[in-house]
């Protein structure tokens, strides 16, 4: 008996706003691991590519700037 993997699935493209209803076929990418990994398909390879392309923000790794607003 296999383990099943379990995961979320976005089938609207985040570039596009088109829900893909024939997932076969279709470029798609994993965003993180295990339970919580995320599986966002694309209409198409250059919808995909522009999602791989927007920068990505590390703000816990950034710590030179305080937000920290007591007042």
């Amino acid at each position: 008996m296999g383990m099943e993997v379990i995961m979320r699935v976005e089938t609207t493209d985040p570039i596009t706003g088109n829900t893909i209803k024939n997932l076969e076929g279709h470029p798609f990418v994993m965003e993180g691991a295990g339970p919580n990994a995320l599986k966002i398909y694309f209409d198409t390879e250059a919808s995909k590519k522009t999602y791989l392309e927007i920068g990505i923000e590390h703000p816990g790794k950034d710590f030179t700037v305080n937000l920290n607003n007591p007042a």
